[in-house]
């Protein structure tokens, strides 16, 4: 008979295996707009992690174009995986945290920048599991 933990033991391997990318994630946005001036202001707050992970597109993501500001932008929903050991940081990831893709096999990734939507946590998952769009 096989044991809970001795399974997720496993699977979590196994999930680690699948994490290629190195992504660095950056607290929420710190900028904001300036009424005295008439100017905005984005930056992103401190590191929170950096290490490997997993980014996935969703699959059933169609790419929803939405109006911002100005300009139309396409939403891209993603899966970003990492390892579920990762300590908790400082600083809980919130959406509007961002996701940056330092690098990754797949070359056209890397420089992709994703906003967080969402966080998963779960005892029994074999990843730690973050909700993200890209916005381009």
């Amino acid at each position: 008979m096989i044991r809970l933990a001795d399974l997720l033991s496993r699977a979590r391997a196994a999930a680690e295996d699948l994490q290629q990318e190195r992504i660095t994630i950056h607290g929420a946005d710190t900028g904001g707009f300036d009424w005295d001036t008439g100017s905005s202001s984005s930056s992103t707050g401190s590191a929170l992690y950096s290490g490997p992970a997993r980014v996935k597109p969703v699959a059933r993501s169609r790419g929803e174009e939405v109006n911002a500001g100005e300009a139309n932008v396409t939403l891209r929903e993603y899966v970003i995986s990492v390892p579920w050991s990762t300590p908790a940081p400082a600083e809980r990831i919130v959406p509007g945290a961002v996701i940056d893709v330092d690098a990754s096999p797949d070359t056209r990734m890397v420089g992709l920048r994703l906003w967080v939507t969402g966080v998963e946590y779960s005892a029994t998952a074999t990843a730690w599991r973050i909700s993200a769009e890209d916005r381009s």
